[in-house]
């Protein structure tokens, strides 16, 4: 919550109990001018939002009672008015509740060198829509372009924090309004949209997102990373992410009709595999039950999606590299790939296609698929969430063989699925957002310095990046690494 919110939030719920004692010792009026004061500079400074009402109406039934209170008479204590001071409470409660649960938060801002600007780019393709229900349909993919600038931003007004249609695919998601998300718009990002790139070229990065997310919702990631020198095109699956603004105003969202046709007696093909994880099955007699499933079950399907989308996007770099924003910025013999849970998936499934990704990273997703029982030709970097125990541990067989280079695997401790994205920023409540019990921020500079660790000595070739290093500093970090069948 932002400071004078606090401030109106204590005075209305402080105030009432004790404002016949105050106002025995200073004047009605200078109380009110105080609360003018404060209500004004809320209103000036930080502006109003929907999650503040029920704290504006015990505001102004403060104000009220102050100019309607006589001090100097003695008040019984009445049913009616005990009555009164439980709704007041009940009143506060909810007061309290609703900004904390959606504050105007604070993103974590950068450490690296760079200001980081923002474009967006539309892209009609030539390849079927399998989606939609038209056969005509052409797939169009949008992407959200961060990278590093030398611009002077100290006066520039920071991006917009999501894009509309996200903002409505999440709010009908959760059963709120769209108009539920306005306060969004007085997030602070650091982000600067349309400022020049750099001089120089960066390594290229695709980040793809999670199944049935905001696809921009990672700004506290990929603003970390691209003001550490790379450039990140960040996907929209479109119809698997909540939402899609094109350039024209059109609106896409997330398919729920396609979902359930596809995972339609889905979890079939999961059931043997619950059960073997269930039952204390050795890893031996496990392996070929899990192959199975997990070449069988639906998700694979979109991971296989993703996968082309990113692929054909990674055949995009050379025209995009040849005129426009990054016109000459793109080094595309330094291309990687990272996602997170689906999106972190497909990006495990990417380099086993495409030999242009010399180094690949997953965020806590699992590559459903045929890959299991392959091995990774190129440096590796898996990073999970600390699930619970009883949590079956997919990726242990999809990843058996490990590299034949670099394979660090890594979890983040105390962390939750959503706490690499911007969800326990969004919703700091736990219970509510699914975080872990780690510090969000804490947490997400571990992720970052491991991320950039990673792919500075992987792709940029620098030979003082150690990402081994990110787990000694760090306690809260896992790390195991592997160079081809050892382990280091």
């Amino acid at each position: 919550m932002r400071i004078f919110e606090i401030i109106i939030l204590l005075t209305v719920t402080v105030l009432p109990f004790v404002k016949r004692r105050l106002l025995w010792r200073i004047p009605s009026n200078y109380v009110l001018i105080f609360l003018g004061i404060i209500m004004s500079l809320h209103l000036l400074l930080e502006g109003w939002r929907w999650q503040m009402f029920p704290a504006y109406l015990l505001f102004i039934l403060l104000v009220w009672r102050i100019q309607a209170v006589d001090a100097s008479n003695t008040v019984r204590l009445t049913f009616l008015r005990i009555l009164g001071f439980v709704g007041l409470i009940l009143v506060a409660f909810i007061a309290w509740l609703l900004p904390s649960v959606l504050p105007v938060f604070h993103l974590p801002e950068p450490r690296g060198a760079y200001a980081v600007g923002t474009e967006s780019v539309y892209v009609q393709t030539d390849r079927d829509e399998i989606i939609t229900q038209d056969p005509n349909d052409k797939r169009e993919l949008m992407y959200k372009i961060w990278y590093p600038s030398q611009a002077d931003v100290s006066s520039l007004d920071g991006d917009d924090y999501i894009d509309q249609a996200s903002r409505e695919g999440f709010a009908t998601k959760y059963g709120l309004p769209p108009s539920a998300l306005n306060y969004l718009d007085r997030v602070e990002t650091y982000v600067h949209p349309g400022i020049p790139v750099a001089d120089g070229n960066f390594p290229v990065l695709i980040f793809s997102h999670g199944y049935g997310s905001k696809a921009t919702g990672y700004y506290a990631l990929l603003t970390e990373i691209a003001s550490q020198g790379y450039v990140i095109i960040n996907m929209n699956h479109t119809y698997e992410s909540l939402g899609t603004t094109f350039p024209d105003g059109r609106k896409k969202y997330f398919d729920y009709d396609f979902q359930r046709e596809i995972s339609a007696n889905g979890m079939d093909a999961m059931y043997p595999l619950i059960d073997a994880f269930k039952n204390g099955l050795s890893y031996e007699e496990r392996h070929p039950i899990v192959k199975k499933a997990v070449k069988e079950f639906y998700e694979s399907q979109s991971v296989d999606r993703w996968a082309e989308d990113m692929i054909y996007t990674i055949d995009l770099l050379e025209q995009w590299n040849s005129g426009g924003t990054l016109k000459g910025h793109l080094d595309l013999n330094s291309i990687g790939v990272l996602g997170h849970s689906n999106g972190g998936g497909a990006a495990g499934k990417v380099p086993l296609l495409d030999n242009r990704v010399k180094a690949a990273a997953n965020i806590d997703g699992i590559t459903w698929g045929n890959l299991i029982d392959t091995t990774y030709q190129l440096p590796f970097l898996y990073v999970s969430a600390d699930w619970p125990a009883e949590h079956e541990d997919v990726n242990s067989h999809i990843y058996n063989n490990k590299s034949t280079d670099y394979f660090y695997e890594t979890k983040l401790l105390k962390s939750g699925h959503p706490n690499f994205m911007d969800i326990p920023f969004m919703i700091p409540v736990k219970s509510l957002a699914g975080t872990g019990e780690i510090d969000p921020y804490r947490g997400m500079e571990i992720v970052t310095r491991l991320v950039t660790s990673f792919f500075d000595k992987h792709l940029k070739g620098d030979q003082g990046a150690n990402p081994e290093s990110i787990g000694e500093q760090f306690e809260e970090l896992e790390m195991k690494v592997y160079k081809g069948d050892s382990i280091q």
